[in-house]
């Protein structure tokens, strides 16, 4: 974690990137098993396609809502990651047996969620951390606030008392100026 223009940034390997990121494996992973889950499902042709499409597209508005904070620019490589793994898992579905695409499928969906799963873990964390240190910074920022006021005020009553005796000396001057 670091701070930078002011904000807290990740720096953790799950942290969300520009482009692409950690985060588009499971995407990639995700578009396989749809495209083995909607052949099992005896989804064919162009139905497939736009059904995959708007799981995509759905999930992205899902993180949306769940304030997932990612560039426009990873959102839409996140549905182009899934659509790019979905397009040839679905067409070579169809030369694998229903026990070699069940086993494929429970393979990869076990992968996609252990995955998944870690990265959770690690943004959790990453989010408890954030919130300790800006908590954190928070408290010093106010302490600093707290001594710079002091300091104004101890300022101020110096330069009070400085200007109080310098016009006591000019006044004393001038009472017992030698004439």
């Amino acid at each position: 974690m670091k701070i930078s223009r002011g904000r807290f940034v990740r720096t953790d390997i799950w942290r969300e990137g520009e482009y692409l990121d950690l985060w588009s494996v499971p995407h990639f992973l995700s578009g396989i098993m749809t495209a083995l889950g909607l052949y099992l499902l005896n989804f064919r042709g162009i139905s497939a396609f736009v059904i995959a499409f708007l799981i995509f597209v759905v999930y992205e508005m899902f993180e949306v809502i769940a304030k997932i904070e990612e560039t426009r620019m990873n959102r839409a490589l996140d549905v182009v990651v899934g659509m790019v793994s979905f397009a040839p898992a679905f067409f070579l579905s169809a030369g694998f047996s229903q026990t070699q695409l069940w086993f494929t499928f429970s393979a990869v969906t076990i992968l996609d969620g252990t995955l998944s799963y870690f990265g959770w873990l690690a943004s959790k964390k990453a989010s408890v951390l954030e919130e300790n240190v800006r908590r954190e910074f928070e408290l010093e920022r106010a302490k600093m606030k707290e001594r710079r006021d002091r300091f104004r005020e101890r300022f101020r009553l110096q330069k009070s008392r400085m200007r109080k005796r310098w016009y006591e000396r000019k006044r004393k001057d001038a009472t017992f100026s030698p004439k």
